[in-house]
């Protein structure tokens, strides 16, 4: 069966196709060769009310904005389908977290083992099931990680983490190097599983929102923003122009304050504290603005179901000696020979590699890529046209200068959305807010988010029940994408360039480990 529809504000339809596992993996090529992105892929089990166990492939198309969903029904008591690995990377390790969390098997699976759950995770338990239950005792059940070495002469292995000393999250590096040259390097995530995507089934959207503003601390407007669209989308519920703008100009203020941040922080890297210092400076300034105009300094409660709400607008003209300010840190970077030689052809990722990998945002766009959901799925009454490549180069340089264009890009933007709304908030209440719509009732629905955020392009996928509820959140923060491109940068750079190419990314901990 094949349904259709078009979400609020899309340029696409949505089309939406049950088919059987065997017809998969052509649908799937078919798609992703006439240049469809495979977005997300989530498990649900549909018991007891449906037939058993699903999973859903959605495809996203940047020249159309439309959407396509495969779902796929199988046997609950030999939950099986045919691997994707073959024809797209993330397909790989979505089939790996499905297996992890669903019991869903990827048959032809080039990596089969475990993603997300560690070795001490019982064998068997499937958190995300219906039935899962209580998790059973914990243990050594299936040995150390297997970490692939490198063998030869000089060869030798470094460790770090999970445990770090600073205030981030924990993830295991595991370097092979000879001399200060790394030949490898391999992530290992999935420290703290914070079963979001379950925690959230049962609550009415309006129960579930905190928890979406929470997914990953630095993301609060473009998580919960996605989780807003995909709830709309599923309710049909249309949010108005205005309150369009004030999400725009939300979603901006995020990317500006954590540009800001990294930028300070790829200095500091390479010894040039001072301008950290600045940086942070200007960060502290932004996150008062950000209070100023919403009530919270990390934007927490100014997106919400059906609309927006903040306080007052941002003042274009301190957005502009921002700016400026800003200009001055950066200038005084590239300036610096050290800093410059630094940067320069430091953990390059090419324009293959990235397309490769299915990389997305600032280091998608740092290695040529123009993917952005700003301009390839425009809902946000700011739409932010395509431009051509500005930088290919794919090494730290080119993922600092990206960020710094993107400071000026979202002053830009911000201050045409204020001269646009002007001294009112249209009909969005500048105070309080808004009742969010009730949720519909008698048939199930399901939606889609696509936004933006400054890391990359958020996803999210919303199905509610009968009875208005959250039955399956899925979501998607690009750090699962920008993950593996870490340690394929890192090849053949140094030891001490780690904490420099780290940064350069800054990846989530917490988006990735839900």
């Amino acid at each position: 069966m094949t349904t259709a529809s078009t979400p609020p504000g899309a340029r696409g339809g949505q089309v939406s196709t049950a088919i059987a596992p065997d017809d998969l993996p052509d649908r799937a090529a078919e798609l992703l060769g006439r240049g469809a992105r495979l977005a997300l892929v989530a498990g649900h089990d549909d018991r007891p009310v449906g037939a058993g166990l699903r999973a859903v492939y959605l495809f996203t198309e940047a020249a159309t904005g439309g959407r396509t969903e495969l779902h796929v029904r199988l046997d609950p008591a030999l939950p099986h389908l045919p691997s994707l690995a073959a024809l797209s990377f993330p397909a790989g390790r979505f089939e790996r977290e499905m297996r992890d969390l669903f019991g869903i098997v990827p048959d032809g699976h080039p990596l089969p083992r475990r993603l997300v759950r560690h070795f001490h995770w019982p064998r068997g338990w499937y958190p995300m099931l219906a039935d899962a239950g209580p998790p059973p005792a914990f243990g050594d059940v299936e040995g150390p990680y297997p970490f692939r070495t490198v063998d030869g002469a000089g060869v030798y292995e470094i460790p770090v983490g999970p445990v770090h000393a600073g205030m981030i999250e924990p993830g295991h590096f595991r370097f092979s190097v000879v001399g200060e040259t790394i030949l490898q390097l391999k992530a290992r995530l999935w420290f703290v599983h914070r079963g979001i995507e379950k925690l959230v089934q049962g609550r009415l959207p309006v129960d579930a929102l905190p928890v979406a503003e929470r997914v990953s601390g630095d993301t609060t407007a473009g998580h919960t923003l996605a989780f807003c669209q995909a709830v709309e989308d599923a309710l049909t519920i249309a949010v108005p122009e205005d309150a369009r703008r004030l999400r725009a100009i939300v979603l901006e203020l995020e990317r500006l304050y954590n540009h800001v941040t990294d930028i300070g922080a790829l200095c500091n890297d390479v010894g040039h504290s001072i301008l950290n210092a600045h940086a942070q400076r200007i960060r502290e300034r932004l996150l008062r603005l950000n209070e100023h105009v919403t009530g919270h300094r990390l934007l927490r409660g100014a997106v919400h179901l059906g609309g927006a709400s903040v306080i007052r607008l941002p003042d274009p003209a301190e957005l502009a000696a921002i700016a400026a300010d800003v200009d001055d840190v950066v200038d005084l970077a590239l300036g610096h020979s050290v800093v410059r030689d630094r940067f320069t052809g430091t953990a390059v990722l090419t324009a293959e590699q990235a397309t490769d990998l299915g990389t997305l945002g600032y280091v998608a766009r740092a290695s040529g890529l123009t993917v952005d959901a700003r301009h390839d799925h425009p809902t946000l009454a700011a739409v932010v046209p395509r431009p051509a490549p500005r930088h290919t180069g794919g090494d730290v340089l080119a993922r600092f200068r990206v960020r710094a264009e993107e400071i000026s890009e979202s002053v830009g933007i911000i201050t045409a959305l204020v001269d646009h709304l002007g001294d009112h908030l249209g009909d969005v209440p500048p105070t309080g807010r808004p009742e969010p719509a009730a949720p519909a009732t008698g048939t199930p629905a399901s939606g889609v988010g696509i936004v933006e955020g400054w890391r990359g392009t958020i996803v999210q996928r919303v199905e509610l029940a009968p009875d208005g509820t959250v039955s399956r959140l899925k979501i998607v923060d690009p750090s699962f994408y920008n993950w593996p491109a870490l340690p394929v940068a890192l090849t053949d750079a140094i030891v001490p360039d780690f904490p420099l190419v780290n940064k350069s990314f800054n990846l989530s901990y917490a988006g990735n480990d839900l």
